[in-house]
């Protein structure tokens, strides 16, 4: 499927904005060539023998300027790249990344590590004075070693999702994590952020599928042991985990594998109470069947994403293994959310013969693959549409969600003059969800970054206010550092800010990034 909206997509998008806001100017903002922008000049050169890796080419410049939120969309439609990198740099070896590293802490040149550039909250943006440079680990692509017996394989951090899998799949192994940006992220941007992939329980955190790690830091490198579990003090690969670049480069890891999937069962739950489909859900998620998905669709979500009517949402269930069939699993599920008046309205199952998943799930995971395009497609129209993410306990779900939607709707109101609000939960743990909101309202092009900026103030607010995490899945970055400053314990912010001293004594690794930067600072 092409990546842009078709004619017959962008014929619907428009039929659909004509309907719901017949007032709203939904002229079409095309994007400007970079190559026409007028780039400033590179603020510093690099040394002699690094610099066949440094490239200043404007298109490859720009496209290391932004990540992909809403905001960075928005400033790519009008031109704005002031946060441009001076230098796109592509190491080839641990050798060039220290040499690189040295030059940057000499020089006082920031040092941006750089993935697929799929982050959402500015992880990767120049967000600061002074020069800088963008390392793209594209080079880094390669599975180096397979361990069958153990099922890991050491692999290359700048390897992107899809060739990950090409090389695993001859072996008949799986790393098993598709976060949506898996096309266009690769495995040292999901170990810098903590990413959480599709699958909704059990083994979802790129944290639960990591071995061991090697990271390039400016004073040296740090290499865990490879070993199943240990009880031995802090674990190390948990401080560069989600570190987002501040305090070294991922190069490689060992990364746990599984065989990949033969049996498959999906079922799409239909409730008429919101209440009840939630109750449903969390008694799956406590009753040990660890779906593979397990994802709760309110009504606006399942009316905009899954084209289905639901009173109470839509609950999309699947398991999966690649060991036996797991008929017995979707019958104790559908058995459960029976006993909390859910309505299984489509089955599929699909084993050594292969059959695909339809229904409300195939419709659902059809949508979420392309929402980002159509997320563009609806901001060169004026139209604010985003999303964020948390997570909370059980117990508090009721009154935090009631708060957040509130608080979202309310913003939507004032700034926007209406819009809607959706929720999903994405993850489901025995004792809390990951609720995902989505927010889609009429902007102003003229104010539409501002606009964006005051909602995303509200809803940031709203979610520390009620007890959640500013992020489940999506990182901290610069856009979360605020929120994330008061949910962090202050003496853990010194330690931390500690250990960027010793490592990164320069304070060179993306400043800015968790709230953190020059020592001292």
């Amino acid at each position: 499927m092409s990546e842009a909206l078709s004619s017959q997509e962008t014929e619907e998008l428009e039929r659909s904005l004509a309907a719901s806001d017949p007032g709203h100017d939904a002229r079409v903002h095309a994007p400007p060539d970079p190559r026409h922008l007028n780039l400033p000049a590179p603020r510093v050169q690099p040394p002699a023998a690094l610099s066949a890796l440094f490239g200043a080419d404007p298109v490859d410049r720009a496209g290391h300027t932004h990540g992909k939120a809403f905001r960075d969309v928005v400033r790519n439609l009008r031109g704005d790249l002031s946060a441009a990198p001076d230098w796109v740099v592509r190491p080839t070896s641990e050798t060039d990344l220290a040499d690189i590293l040295d030059w940057c802490s000499q020089e006082q040149v920031a040092a941006i590590p750089y993935g697929g550039g799929s982050s959402v909250v500015g992880g990767t943006e120049a967000r600061f004075s002074g020069p800088a440079i963008s390392i793209d680990m594209e080079l880094f692509d390669q599975v180096l070693e397979i361990d069958r017996t153990s099922r890991a394989a050491r692999i290359q951090a700048g390897v992107y999702g899809p060739a990950l899998e090409d090389q695993l799949r001859p072996h008949g192994l799986t790393l098993r994590h598709y976060p949506q940006s898996f096309a266009y992220s690769t495995l040292g941007g999901w170990l810098a952020t903590r990413a959480g992939g599709h699958f909704a329980t059990l083994y979802t955190h790129i944290d639960d599928l990591t071995e061991s790690m090697r990271v390039v830091t400016p004073q040296g490198v740090s290499e865990s042991r490879r070993l199943p579990g240990s009880g031995a003090g802090p674990s190390p690969d948990r401080l560069f985990l989600g570190s987002e670049g501040s305090l070294g480069i991922i190069t490689e890891a060992w990364m746990r594998l599984q065989d990949r999937p033969v049996y498959q069962t999906t079922a799409s739950v239909l409730f008429d109470s919101y209440t009840e489909a939630v109750a449903a859900t969390r008694a799956i998620a406590q009753a040990g069947l660890y779906p593979t998905n397990c994802r709760l669709l309110d009504p606006n979500e399942a009316r905009g994403s899954a084209g289905m009517e639901s009173g109470g949402g839509i609950l999309v269930l699947a398991f999966e293994s690649a060991d036996h069939p797991v008929d017995a699993w979707i019958e104790r599920a559908t058995e459960i959310v029976s006993d909390h008046g859910g309505r299984v309205q489509d089955r599929t199952r699909r084993d050594a013969a292969g059959a695909s998943s339809g229904g409300a799930a195939g419709a659902w995971r059809s949508a979420f693959l392309r929402m980002p395009y159509w997320r563009d497609a609806l901001a060169q129209r004026s139209i604010i549409a985003e999303t964020f993410e948390t997570a909370c306990t059980w117990d508090a779900f009721e009154e935090f969600h009631a708060a957040v939607t509130t608080a979202v709707q309310g913003a939507l109101n004032d700034i926007c003059g209406g819009g809607t609000v959706s929720c999903r939960f994405t993850h489901v743990y025995p004792d809390g969800p990951a609720p995902y909101y989505g927010v889609r309202a009429p902007g102003r092009w003229d104010g539409l970054l501002a606009q964006w900026d005051e909602i995303k103030a509200a809803v940031s607010e709203a979610i520390i206010s009620a007890g959640g995490t500013i992020t489940h899945h999506h990182a901290v970055g610069r856009d979360h550092a605020p929120w994330y400053a008061q949910q962090r314990p202050d003496l853990y912010a010194a330690g931390l800010q500690a250990v960027k001293g010793r490592l990164d004594p320069a304070g060179i690794m993306n400043p800015g990034v968790l709230g953190i930067g020059m020592p001292g600072k």
